[in-house]
């Protein structure tokens, strides 16, 4: 009888040990989540109201959507420090474009189409010439907000277009726009992810980008790639963003990339490659964007905010960084 209590209780133990080491590598960030939703609904009554929740969804849109593009770069075991100033190009381009009578349309693919090309080029320069990505897109970076500054000469380009207006600010129904566009950009990212070579090629070169190699993946091709594709989606995000502010601005983006960066460590991204899910990613906007919020309903000024942020971003990686020692130990 002693026996097999003993028995039982190591079971129970070893039991409790598998939940408790899954709520730690995979049911973090969801938790966290629900904390800081709790958290705020007490902290604020005008929180969880449907129109400040609608808001919480449509200005996560453009994070969101950049954070998706980050998702791709950062599992392959790089980093996108310029994304804020693409998001800064592509609503600039875009708004001159239909200021200058192009139609619409046709503004937006050729805004995506320039995103592509500076995808390109920050992805040959990185796979070929063996940069880090951390001093290509932090070169990029200046290169780009100087672009950006130039092409407008210092000034925001208005938009009075309608239709382009709708894209940030209409509704199909009594859902804004934003969120449908958020919503299909996340799925076409997780399914590129998740159900494609590309994705599995995206996994492997974040893994071990020698072992990649070796298998037979074209390294230097897919790595490009995967900066066409981010700086495409970043496009997106700008688009949207100056259809939002009815303005082409070059100062528009700046220091989103810290955010989106951020949005994907929280959702359990390795920021060492190999390692992250879109499900996750929206998660950690979730909480981004939950927080930005609830610092503005409570009135934290904005610098006690950046801090906060600052925090959490920190503890995020920490986080991570533990998580990724454990599972090498394991």
């Amino acid at each position: 009888m002693l026996k097999a209590n003993v028995i039982a209780q190591e079971q129970g133990q070893a039991k409790w040990k598998q939940i408790s080491a899954f709520l730690f590598n995979k049911g973090s960030t969801a938790i966290g989540l629900i904390l800081l939703f709790v958290l705020m609904s007490f902290a604020s009554s005008d929180f969880l109201t449907v129109d400040n929740l609608l808001n919480v969804f449509r200005q996560s849109a453009v994070l969101c959507i950049m954070a998706v593009a980050m998702t791709f770069i950062i599992i392959s075991g790089g980093i996108d420090l310029s994304a804020g100033s693409q998001i800064a190009v592509s609503g600039v381009i875009a708004a001159g474009l239909i200021a200058s009578g192009v139609p619409v349309l046709l503004a937006i693919i050729i805004t995506i189409a320039v995103g592509a090309g500076i995808g390109f080029f920050i992805g040959t320069v990185i796979s070929t010439q063996k940069i880090p990505p951390f001093i290509v897109t932090l070169a990029m970076l200046t290169i780009l907000s100087g672009v950006a500054f130039v092409y407008t000469e210092g000034n925001p380009i208005p938009i009075n277009d309608a239709f382009f207006r709708s894209l940030g600010r209409g509704y199909i129904g009594p859902i804004p726009v934003p969120i449908i566009i958020m919503v299909v950009v996340a799925i076409i990212g997780h399914l590129l992810l998740s159900h494609t070579r590309f994705g599995r090629f995206i996994y492997a070169i974040g893994g071990n980008e020698e072992a990649a190699r070796l298998c037979g993946i074209r390294v230097n091709w897919v790595k490009t790639g995967i900066y066409v594709f981010g700086s495409m989606v970043m496009a997106i995000a700008g688009i949207l963003l100056a259809s939002r502010l009815s303005t082409g601005s070059p100062n528009a983006g700046t220091g989103s990339e810290l955010d989106a960066i951020a949005a994907v460590v929280l959702g359990g991204t390795n920021l060492f490659g190999g390692e992250g899910k879109i499900v996750g990613t929206l998660m950690g906007v979730a909480i981004i964007s939950i927080l930005n919020n609830g610092l503005n309903l409570l009135d934290v000024p904005s610098y006690n905010q950046l801090m906060i942020k600052g925090i959490v971003i920190l503890a995020a990686v920490w986080f991570n960084s533990m998580k990724s020692r454990r599972a090498s130990a394991a």
